[in-house]
């Protein structure tokens, strides 16, 4: 998951927030218990990596499908291990539009019990929030898009093409990765003229107040670094200058004082464009002065100092994990760290690859590629991150369509993903896949990957709302 990011940026001032349209939505009672339901039983099926079964949420979902009247042959499970199968449903159409695919991934990130002060693989109701792993990242999605299917099929609702949805395993790490799987061995099934991805995209509100709706255009490439140093190691009373841990404290000092070049793309522009007119003062001020040529380069120092809006003009790269050593008293034999960058559209890994070996200028320090699987590799791959997709009138019209229903005033506004999600192998695959999510989380409240993840009881209804009606008017945009 690599969703919310937009919304960690936003800071608007009272006098804007005063004017925007607050959160409401229209479920009834039914729709409300189904919703529930399915996302509480996707919460408290375990699935992550370590122990969890991905397999045993996609079952779950696929008897939620059968029961509402999907036929066996309209829904497969299916995947390269007994843990990690993925669901594919289709609710065919009429032949005259598109057909659309919607994916979502089931699996969650580790948690420990220890850490939470609710058990989180229980769903938790407390204080208007549902707690428990997966309900920002993104269980509370696949409910409200099987739920979403479960409503059409029951309502009798013939879209104009098929609408495919696939929940898939993997996203968050591990081998088997379902929309790539998918993609690779069954494409016949989620073959599609474009994507929705919930998993990224968001509804941005602050103290409850909509700001503005994201669409997800592009995003960033993923790629994990090593660099490693080795020596003979020694004696701890007999010091000497070609420390191993040395070597690698300096080169990630260089990587702290780095910034790699200021570069904007059509959706960052736009995306920056759109935040100008919600921003005031000196921010929208300065938004408006990188959008210039040549850009400012003050502006672009202010507006860097906010991580989300730095991680929108260009490439980053980060230290995340540190090992060396095998005893207080011995010097170090070997000394390793992990860099995790995020690449620009574009750029390729190797490309980065290479820009850190010229940065950190040392022959000690071996910078490797480390893939998915963690295998470490001395060339990283030389394919660029893929292009932002064409903001198509058949998906951005009802989008705005939907949000002028339920929050007059709000904005639409493309942005590009800072992370990764599992729209690089649609995208990949021909497929444009757009980020779209009616989960309101508050700027300040944005806990996925972390301890007592939640979600607002409201905005989870708000989304199962906006969702029906942004799926129909999507398949009927004619």
């Amino acid at each position: 998951m690599q969703k919310r990011f937009a919304a960690l940026c936003l800071s608007v001032s009272f006098i804007a927030l005063s004017s925007a349209p607050s959160l409401r939505a229209q479920v009834d009672d039914k729709t409300r218990q189904l919703s529930h339901d399915i996302f509480k039983q996707l919460i408290e099926i375990n699935t992550t990596d370590s122990v969890g079964s991905v397999t045993a949420a996609s079952e779950a979902m696929a008897k939620r499908l059968l029961d509402a009247g999907f036929s066996q042959s309209d829904v497969q499970v299916l995947g390269p291990n007994d843990r990690k199968k993925n669901m594919v449903a289709r609710l065919h159409g009429s032949g005259k539009g598109p057909t659309v695919l919607f994916i979502g991934h089931l699996d969650v990130v580790e948690a420990r019990r220890e850490d939470w002060t609710t058990d989180p693989f229980k769903f938790v109701e407390k204080d208007g929030y549902y707690y428990g792993r997966g309900t920002q990242d993104m269980k509370e999605a696949d409910a409200i898009l099987v739920t979403t299917f479960i409503r059409m099929k029951q309502a009798g609702f013939v879209p104009d093409g098929d609408l495919i949805l696939a929940l898939t395993a993997d996203e968050e790490g591990g081998k088997s990765n379902g929309v790539d799987w998918l993609i690779r061995n069954h494409p016949e099934l989620v073959k599609a003229d474009f994507a929705i991805n919930p998993d990224a995209g968001g509804v941005d509100t602050e103290h409850g107040k909509v700001i503005a709706v994201d669409v997800e255009a592009t995003e960033k490439l993923y790629a994990d670094y090593q660099l490693l140093t080795t020596n003979p190691g020694g004696h701890s009373s007999l010091p000497v200058p070609d420390n191993a841990i040395y070597h690698i404290a300096d080169a990630l000092t260089k990587l702290q004082n780095y910034n790699f070049p200021f570069e904007l793309n059509e959706v960052t522009r736009a995306f920056f464009k759109k935040m100008s007119t919600i921003e005031t003062g000196q921010k929208a001020a300065d938004m408006n002065a990188i959008l210039s040529t040549p850009p400012n380069e003050e502006a672009i120092k202010r507006l860097a100092v906010n991580p989300v809006y730095n991680s929108t003009m260009r490439t980053t790269c980060v230290a995340t994990r540190l090992l060396a050593g095998h005893a207080n008293n011995a010097l170090p034999g070997m000394a390793q760290a992990n860099v995790n960058c995020r690449i620009l559209p574009g750029h390729s890994r190797e490309e980065v690859r290479q820009a850190l070996i010229h940065l950190f200028d040392d022959p000690k320090v071996t910078v490797n590629y480390v893939n998915d699987a963690g295998t470490v590799f001395n060339k990283a791959p030389d394919a660029v991150a893929l292009p932002p997709v064409p903001l198509k009138a058949e998906v951005m019209k009802p989008l705005e369509k939907t949000v002028e229903a339920m929050w007059p005033g709000a904005l639409v506004v493309p942005e590009m993903e800072p992370g990764a999600s599992d729209s690089i192998y649609t995208n990949g695959a021909g497929i444009p896949t757009y980020g779209i999510s009616g989960i309101a989380i508050d700027v300040g409240d944005i806990r996925a990957h972390g301890r007592d993840e939640r979600v607002p009881v409201a905005s989870f209804y708000q989304g199962v709302d906006f969702y029906y009606r942004f799926v129909t008017a999507l398949a009927k945009s004619k």
